[in-house]
């Protein structure tokens, strides 16, 4: 049985981004938005934002294959590690909306006002399905757990010169309210559910002892340290492996469940 192992990071640069990853990779010569991990079937991000992304939405696994022809959409959750006062995060409309009224919106800024801003803060989980239309606002460091795939439709941008995809985005867009922040599940031994979808199982783990994996797993060191390394470290860790802690720590457990 091999051992767990550690996945390098890959730096993406956003324009919403920022020069300082610190407390958990430093300080960078670009603007980065997003440090990526490829776990296989899952992506695993960390986002720093700065400025608010656009507002947008990602397709399912049926409309990936229709509008792109590939076979895997975009289904996404995000954990709150760090929030500014005052942080926010959209998602979902206020009340179902027809097409044409929130394509209307999204050309003249309008669709902003429309959507529900959910306050955040460290500890919230949010899950979005594919369809969801969401933003994430300024000042928020979030961990992302997504499906293999970066298929993503602007829907509107605060002016900056990137390219919209209204066509795209409004044919998957599920116009209709979210309901908001996730209810964590109590697992037992300081483990909480905070979301289970066919995609992905996500788990924080509150511990100082081993944490073993029933099945194959990504595990993030969220706070504390681990015999791999301390916040920011993601390892694939395999059925009947564990990674221990060396004193208190955070993990966060994610895995594809069983079909």
């Amino acid at each position: 049985m091999s051992a767990p192992r550690t996945i390098a990071p890959r730096f993406v640069e956003r324009v919403w981004g920022t020069f300082d990853l610190s407390p958990l990779f430093g300080k960078q010569d670009k603007r980065i938005g997003e440090v990526w991990y490829d776990a296989g079937p899952l992506l695993i991000k960390f986002l720093f934002t700065t400025a608010a992304l656009s507002v947008q939405v990602h397709p399912d696994d049926g409309w990936a294959e229709k509008l792109e022809g590939v076979p895997v959409g975009k289904t996404e959750m995000w954990y709150v590690l760090r929030a500014d006062p005052n942080a926010q995060i959209a998602l979902g409309f206020k009340e179902l909306v027809s097409p044409e009224a929130a394509r209307a919106a999204a050309l003249d800024g309008g669709i902003e006002q429309m959507l529900v801003w959910w306050d955040a803060k460290a500890g919230d989980a949010f899950f979005t399905p594919a369809r969801t239309v969401h933003a994430l606002g300024a000042g928020l460091v979030i961990l992302e757990i997504q499906q293999q795939s970066d298929l993503t439709y602007r829907l509107f941008d605060y002016g900056r010169p990137r390219e919209l995809h209204l066509d795209k985005g409004f044919a998957v867009a599920d116009l209709c309210p979210h309901p908001g922040k996730s209810i964590p599940l109590p697992i037992g031994n300081g483990g909480l559910e905070l979301v289970r979808c066919p995609y992905f199982v996500a788990e924080r783990w509150h511990t100082n002892a081993p944490l073993r994996s029933n099945c194959d797993s990504v595990v993030i060191v969220l706070e504390g340290d681990s015999e791999f390394g301390g916040p920011g470290t993601v390892c694939v860790v395999g059925k009947g492996e564990q990674i221990r802690p060396a004193g208190p720590a955070v993990f966060l457990r994610t895995y594809v469940p069983p079909a």
